[in-house]
C-alpha cells in the first residue's frame, strides 16, 4: 500500500496518509526496523498494515529484492 508520510517524531513515532485518506501511526519499533535514519513530511512510503497499525514502513526501490527503476 502506498502512502505519504504526515509527521516523523525524533522518537521515530510517524504517521502516515494513505492514498484513501486513511491516517495512520507507525510505533518507533516499526520505524527503527525498517533501517531508514529519516522520513520527512511529503515523502512517498509503501506500507504494510494489519489491522489497523502500520506493520512494515519502506521506500519503493530499497526493500528487500526490489531494484530502483
Amino acid at each position: 500500500m502506498q502512502a505519504t508520510v504526515f509527521s516523523h517524531a525524533p522518537d521515530g513515532a510517524t504517521v502516515v496518509v494513505t492514498d484513501d485518506g486513511l491516517r495512520l501511526s507507525a510505533e518507533p519499533s516499526v520505524f527503527a526496523a525498517s533501517g531508514l535514519r529519516f522520513l520527512r513530511p511529503g515523502q512517498r512510503v509503501s506500507i504494510t498494515v494489519e489491522g489497523s497499525a502500520v506493520t512494515r514502513v519502506w521506500i519503493v526501490g530499497i526493500g528487500d529484492g526490489e531494484t530502483i527503476g
